[in-house]
C-alpha cells in the first residue's frame, strides 16, 4: 500500500482531512497550487478537484512517459 505524508502535499487546512474529502477539494488545496492556478486549469482543462486533476488524461500520459523513462534507466 502506497503512503505519502500529507502535510508535504496539502496546505495546512486540508492535511487532517479524509481522503475523499481531499480528493473533492479544490486543487488549491495542494501546496504550491494557487486560487489561480486553480482557476486556470478549470478554464483550459475543466479541472475542478483535487480528483479531475489526478484524472486529467495529459496528467495521466506525462506521468506514464516519466515512469517510462524512471524504468530505462
Amino acid at each position: 500500500m502506497a503512503s505519502i505524508d500529507l502535510d508535504k502535499v496539502l496546505d495546512k487546512a486540508w492535511a487532517e482531512q479524509d481522503l475523499a474529502k481531499i480528493l473533492t477539494a479544490p486543487v488549491s488545496a495542494l501546496k504550491g497550487v494557487s486560487d489561480r492556478d486553480g482557476q486556470l486549469l478549470q478554464e483550459a482543462f475543466g479541472v475542478k478537484t483535487v480528483a479531475d486533476l489526478a484524472n486529467l488524461k495529459y496528467f495521466r500520459w506525462a506521468s506514464a512517459l516519466a515512469a517510462l523513462n524512471t524504468s530505462a534507466r
